[in-house]
């Protein structure tokens, strides 16, 4: 017979090591939960960055880090999907990733948008590698606080009317024009029309209230945010690109096991521009079908047209390269002429 002082004793134990285990298994299965990554984005969810890059990027990370990631979408319909608030949303902790517009809000990028000059560049591709190429080089200052994912540009971008059509930069005067960037801004102004600043969202409803004549957009949204509805003439004059970023807040990104960051950083930076360009073409051929399913007039600007507006625009690339001098960017004319190398190279 066990004295009871003994039995009490081990009773005791017994109680402490069921406690420590109760204890310890929330821990466990804390350990053993998947670690969630929220990716916010302003575009619509059948938009092809969404479905064709974003979408595949989260699963091939799922895979590759053996499901211990679970990647969250936000898309433009939700909450977090305000095109103004992607950056902060990520530096304040709020979204883990954000991709967004470099040129909204304004002047948060001006050495990155750059790479926005008229006639610099001819593809989503070559623009796109242009800018991760000057991202270590030139660009690194402008991206304190977050884990640059992917710098990437789309396809020269087209102009778009709603009811007059326009074929020469003469055509444009009066015109008042959606404008993604403050280079695009200044060039739409420079050949006489009124450039005006919006979401994409936004101009759609723009258009049909009649308070905007055009707006300059790559050929995807024409498909993605049914602009073909409401919008008659195009004129693919090839005369600039916009560029984006996919960032990760800094701090998150450090804080992830180690087998999980580099599972991350694999799947991004130079592994992300293919994914990122055949989506793009992708996007833009879907574009123009649904103008041409519409009917709509599609004008493809000759190579003494492109000319003619990249002499008349010579002046006003000047005239940005200096504002950027007086605004701080020392540098301004050094990345430019960069940039005009790689792309000629």
């Amino acid at each position: 017979m066990i004295p009871s002082s003994r039995l009490t004793r081990r009773r005791a134990t017994a109680a402490a090591l069921a406690g420590a285990g109760a204890l310890a298994a929330p821990a466990i299965l804390r350990a053993q939960a998947p670690i969630e990554l929220k990716v916010s984005h302003y575009l619509p969810p059948v938009h092809r960055l969404h479905t064709d890059v974003l979408e595949p990027w989260g699963k091939d990370l799922e895979q590759r880090t053996g499901g211990r990631v679970k990647v969250l979408l936000h898309a433009g319909n939700t909450a977090f999907g305000n095109i103004n608030n992607q950056l902060d949303q990520v530096l304040a902790g709020v979204m883990d990733v954000a991709l967004g517009l470099h040129g909204i809000p304004r002047g948060r990028f001006p050495r990155t948008g750059i790479i926005d000059m008229p006639f610099l560049t001819t593809s989503a591709e070559q623009a796109s590698r242009i800018l991760w190429t000057l991202y270590p080089e030139l660009l690194k200052d402008e991206y304190r606080g977050v884990k640059v994912l992917s710098l990437f540009a789309h396809n020269p971008g087209v102009i778009h009317t709603r009811a007059q059509k326009v074929e020469r930069m003469e055509d444009l005067k009066g015109l008042r024009i959606r404008a993604p960037s403050p280079v695009v801004s200044n060039m739409l102004a420079f050949l006489g029309a009124t450039p005006v600043g919006m979401p994409p969202g936004q101009i759609y409803e723009a258009l049909m209230a009649g308070t905007l004549d055009g707006y300059v957009l790559p050929w995807d949204p024409v498909h993605s945010f049914k602009l073909a509805e409401v919008t008659k003439f195009h004129l693919d004059i090839a005369a600039y690109t916009v560029s984006f970023y996919i960032v990760m807040n800094e701090r998150r990104h450090q804080g992830l096991p180690e087998e999980v960051r580099a599972a991350v950083d694999a799947l991004s930076g130079e592994a992300f521009l293919p994914r990122i360009v055949a989506a793009w073409n992708r996007a833009d051929a879907d574009g123009k079908a649904a103008a041409q399913a519409r009917g709509n007039t599609i004008t493809v600007a000759s190579a003494e047209e492109r000319a003619r507006w990249r002499q008349a625009l010579e002046p006003m690339i000047q005239e940005e390269l200096a504002r950027l001098e007086r605004e701080g960017v020392t540098n301004a004319r050094a990345i430019y002429a960069r940039m005009r190398e790689l792309a000629q190279a």
